[in-house]
């Protein structure tokens, strides 16, 4: 079985007092169903699972469910027989936006308290916005992602005690050893091709068959890009464009994605499209960046709407669409392939799913650095660019940025492939691995 950190989490949640419903919120196909399941049979002598997609479709059970009273019944239909007591009752509501209603009906279910409540949905940070009534102090929720790099170690067989060697080196700014920093290189690569989702995750480490990691991420890919049901025909064609430009945007020197070019029509704005963003990212199907031209801690007061970058969500999909089942490209260190897109992708996912808000800055005169995050010891922003060449060293507009008085800087990193662990003035030079420390 996968070691996913959220699995911790939940576990503390539900033996926790906390009356409140945990709401484990993410992409389809990230492990949310799998994990809970888990958890869940593991700690409740009576664990009831109900997959409300599967209802909406077949017996409708929970269609025109509106009151504590009337969810008891339907629930008792397929799990009467384990209706217990709080302590040792889980009821898990998975999918639960195929019903947004019952969202509202959480707190109610809190207020009654008769059983223990987990559920998971995707696409919750829009049907909470569309939902009349939200059970505001009812609910906690939380964001799950593809498994990180951290959790891919895992997965590959590197044990706890190494990752805490490697976060104790970076922590103290020390060079790790050479035999460490290649094995993490080397895993480092593998993860650009195979990347979190647990599916491919768990084909690699089975068969390390990269034609089977490349189907199932090739089938979650033309899922993400099909899957847009709650909107019309139009809207559904704008989120699939979006979608497909991200790799391609990707592979273009400032990555941003360009409103005129998703219907090639002049004229169109980033308002024009603000639903399909909103889609892409409450889906947890992209990232977005947007851009910071003055930065000033908290970095989110100077964001601006109309430079906006998306990042798929997982690097191994990115990687497919790019190289497809030519690992070569990726495992060999060439100077002739340019791996920025998939280094920026790792870096994009991984600080978003440590809690980050993604920034980057954009100066007409003084040019652009590819990540800022907020730094809340010093109150101020910290930038980070990404270096996937030799020429590590070279970033003129981060040493701009840098030496700015006015960003008060009291820190900046670059990641690259160099092992030597450095630090010039404020700006300290990190193995590209380290991001998962972040």
């Amino acid at each position: 079985m996968l070691y996913r950190k959220i699995e911790t989490l939940i576990e503390e949640h539900l033996k926790s007092d906390d009356k409140k419903i945990l709401l484990i919120d993410g992409a389809r196909q990230v492990g949310k169903t799998y994990i809970i399941h888990h958890v869940g049979q593991r700690l409740f002598e009576n664990y009831i699972e109900i997959n409300l997609i599967e209802d909406s479709v077949g017996p409708r059970l929970f269609a025109s469910v509106r009151s504590v009273e009337d969810f008891y019944l339907q629930v008792s239909m397929l799990a009467g027989d384990r209706m217990k007591q709080r302590e040792n009752t889980l009821i898990f509501l998975d999918e639960i936006q195929a019903y947004p209603e019952l969202l509202t009906l959480l707190k109610f279910l809190v207020q009654d308290g008769r059983f223990t409540y987990i559920a998971s949905g995707s696409l919750l940070g829009v049907t909470l916005a569309e939902t009349s009534s939200i059970p505001m102090g009812s609910i906690r929720k939380v964001r799950m992602y593809p498994l990180d790099f951290e959790e891919f170690l895992y997965a590959n067989g590197v044990n706890q005690q190494a990752v805490s060697v490697i976060r104790q080196k970076f922590e103290q700014l020390e060079t790790p050893h050479e035999a460490v920093h290649q094995r993490m290189m080397d895993l480092f690569r593998k993860y650009l091709l195979v990347g979190g989702m647990p599916d491919a995750v768990n084909a690699y480490v089975a068969e390390k068959n990269i034609r089977a990691v490349r189907e199932i991420q090739a089938e979650i890919h033309d899922y993400y890009a099909a899957d847009a049901s709650k909107y019309d025909t139009a809207r559904k064609l704008n989120i699939r464009r979006i979608y497909d430009l991200i790799p391609s945007n990707m592979e273009n020197k400032k990555k941003r994605v360009v409103a005129q070019s998703i219907e090639n029509k002049k004229g169109k704005t980033f308002r024009n499209y603000q639903d399909e963003f909103d889609y892409l990212v409450s889906a947890g199907i992209a990232c977005s960046v947007q851009a910071i031209s003055t930065p000033v801690f908290p970095l989110l007061q100077s964001a601006g709407k109309n430079l906006l970058k998306l990042y798929l969500n997982d690097v191994g999909i990115l990687s497919g669409i790019l190289y497809g089942d030519n690992i070569r490209a990726v495992l060999d260190d060439e100077r002739s392939v340019n791996l920025g897109a998939l280094y920026e992708t790792v870096v994009a996912t991984e600080l978003a799913a440590h809690g980050h808000p993604l920034f980057y800055y954009d100066n007409r005169s003084k040019g652009e650095v590819d990540f800022l995050i907020d730094d809340y010891d010093s109150l101020s922003a910290v930038p980070i660019e990404v270096k996937s060449g030799r020429d590590f060293t070279v970033h003129s507009a981060l040493n701009t940025f840098v030496s700015n008085p006015d960003y008060h800087v009291k820190k900046a990193f670059v990641l690259s492939n160099e092992r030597t662990v450095t630090q010039t003035g404020n700006i300290v030079y990190l193995p590209i691995y380290d991001v998962m420390f972040f």
